[in-house]
């Protein structure tokens, strides 16, 4: 059975930095795409950074330069560096994995395993 679970979230103020962590447990990372999403209030849920088993990364434009995705195969544990904090920023995010290949445009639906996610908040 496939669990995923995250950790790392909180209230930072802008500009601040944060390192989000996602260990996942019943899949391999080298199988699979795993990915950032994120979903604030009154949004859809967006994504957010991917990295897939070759480590090619895909960003959002509206983090580029401000966030990092890397992935621990051994530990089977995915990161999020998140620098520059904005207020804009603050929604819950998610860790998902999915079976095929997929990049940060391949919207939430292509994802087969999701967390519960973790509520971060930027302050202004």
């Amino acid at each position: 059975q496939v669990q995923v679970v995250e950790s790392g979230g909180g209230l930072v103020q802008a500009g601040g930095s944060l390192r989000l962590s996602c260990t996942a447990s019943g899949l391999t990372f080298d199988d699979y795409t795993m990915g950032w999403f994120r979903q604030a209030p009154g949004k859809e849920r967006e994504g957010v950074a991917t990295i897939n088993w070759l480590g090619s990364m895909t960003y959002a434009d509206s983090v580029k330069g401000r966030f990092t995705v890397s992935q621990d195969n051994a530990k089977n544990t995915l990161y999020l560096q998140m620098n520059s904090l904005k207020p804009e920023d603050t929604a819950m995010y998610y860790c998902a994995a999915a079976v095929f290949g997929c990049t940060v445009a391949s919207g939430p639906q292509r994802f087969n395993y999701w967390g519960q996610g973790t509520q971060v908040t930027g302050s202004s």
